[in-house]
Parts: structure tokens; sequence; C-alpha cells
């Protein structure tokens, strides 16, 4: 009798966090309100230059994620103002779990459930409660040359974004942070990961244009624009960037104007 309430208690609990979850989901990807997006930084070594980064960074810092949403939910035709409402946290002093580099589904999962708990004791920040959380992670350039990759999970709207702790490398940082929103949204990756190219047609922003190469604009969600077969460049900001067809319709878009 005991063990048949105590499973009938957790499927309870798992029903609910299921419903919560849909429900969070649907309410981000209708585009009728604005999406409450909390960014919080974090100093991921303990290089002067990362710490400098993060105490400086303000509000206006990020103003350009949200502008070029509205721009692009508006050119695929949804008239929402103000697609998200981002505020900036206090930095956070403590670094989120590391995420299991070739582990297997269990260890993967795992993680997402200690990254959860790890977020939710460190959501401190003022304002309306998020429903999304970005932890962008700060490294200097000179202990950290190359970065791995940033995550952003669906299913908890939570993001771990890896960035350089470098005034010359903020348009392109907030490039990676767009990636990852839409990635929290449902949005999939458009390239291919043995090749970081762009994967055709869905990871291309212009698949239509002839010649086919060089493009001059990358799909978001494939990061690169694509400059021949074999080549594609990292953009410099946001403004070289597009959502194509294919992750509209993930993130629940309507077609392009």
């Amino acid at each position: 009798m005991f063990r048949t309430l105590r499973i009938a208690v957790l499927l309870f609990i798992l029903a609910t966090v299921a419903v919560g979850a849909w429900r969070s989901h649907a309410q981000a990807t209708d585009w009728k309100d604005s999406i409450h997006v909390t960014i919080y930084p974090i100093a991921a070594d303990a290089s002067a230059a990362s710490r400098q980064i993060v105490a400086q960074l303000r509000p206006d810092d990020f103003a350009a994620v949200g502008e070029w949403l509205q721009e692009e939910v508006l050119r695929h035709g949804n008239p929402v103002l103000r697609p998200v409402a981002l505020n900036l946290a206090p930095p956070v002093e403590a670094l989120p779990p590391p995420y299991p580099q070739g582990g297997n589904s269990l260890s993967v999962a795992w993680w997402s459930l200690q990254l959860r708990l790890w977020a939710w004791r460190h959501d401190g920040a003022p304002g309306p409660r998020p429903q999304i959380r970005l932890f962008v992670l700060y490294h200097d350039p000179a202990l950290s040359p190359v970065l791995e990759h940033s995550v952003g999970l669906e299913k908890g709207k939570i993001g771990i974004i890896k960035v350089f702790a470098s005034r010359s490398e903020h348009q392109r940082n907030l490039v990676i942070v767009a990636h990852e929103l839409l990635h929290t949204l449902g949005a999939s990756d458009k390239y291919d990961r043995a090749t970081n190219q762009p994967i055709f047609p869905d990871g291309y922003a212009e698949p239509e244009h002839q010649p086919r190469h060089p493009q001059h604009l990358a799909e978001i969600m494939a990061g690169r624009v694509p400059v021949s077969e074999n080549q594609a460049l990292i953009p410099d900001s946001l403004a070289d960037t597009r959502i194509g067809p294919a992750t509209a319709r993930e993130i629940g878009l309507g077609a392009p104007r």
C-alpha cells in the first residue's frame, strides 16, 4: 500500500513538472507577450580581465539581442513589439556543473538535473521571475584561446554560454547569446558538427540565392556565413544573421514577409 502511494505521488510530481514545462514553452513561443529573460554574468576564471569585464557590464550591453529578435519576429509576420524583456542580474560567483564531454545519455540527464538545481540556487536576480535564464561565462582569451561549446536547454529554459572577456569580441558574443537563447525556445543546430559547415538548405539564411555561394548572411542556428562549399565565416555581429524558415517553424514563428 505504501509503495503504491509513493509511486502515485512521484507520478503526480512528474506530471505536474511536465505540464508546467509544456505551459512554459507554449507561452514562450506563442509570441503574444514578452518573454522574460535574465542574463547572469560570471567570471569563469581568476583573470583580472574577466572580472573587470563582468563588473562593467550594463543592461544596454545586451539590448542588441532584443532589438535583433524584434526585427526577426516582425519579419516572420508576428507583430509583438517586444518579444523579449531582458534583465541583467548581479554577477554570480559560482561556476555551473561542467558538461560531461563525451558522456552517455544517462550522464547528460544527471548533469541536466544538477544544472537545474544549481540554477535555482543562484537565481537571486531582482525583478520579474524569468522564463529563461542565461548564464554567460566570460573567459580571458589569454588563458582560454579556444572555448568549449555553449549549451542551451529547452527543458528547463537554461543557457550556459561561454564567451570571451574582450570588448573587441562583444558583438560576436551577442551572436552566441542569441543562438543559445533560441535553443531554449526549441531551435536546433543547423551545422555539421564534424566540419562546422552550415547544412544546406536549413543552415543557410538565403538558400534561394543564386549562385549559392558566397552567402552574405548567417542563419543564426548555423552560426556561420557560407562563402564556399568548404568555407564559412563567423559573423561579426547580429546584423549579419537571420532566423531562417526552419528555425522559425521550430520556435513558432510564421512565414517571413
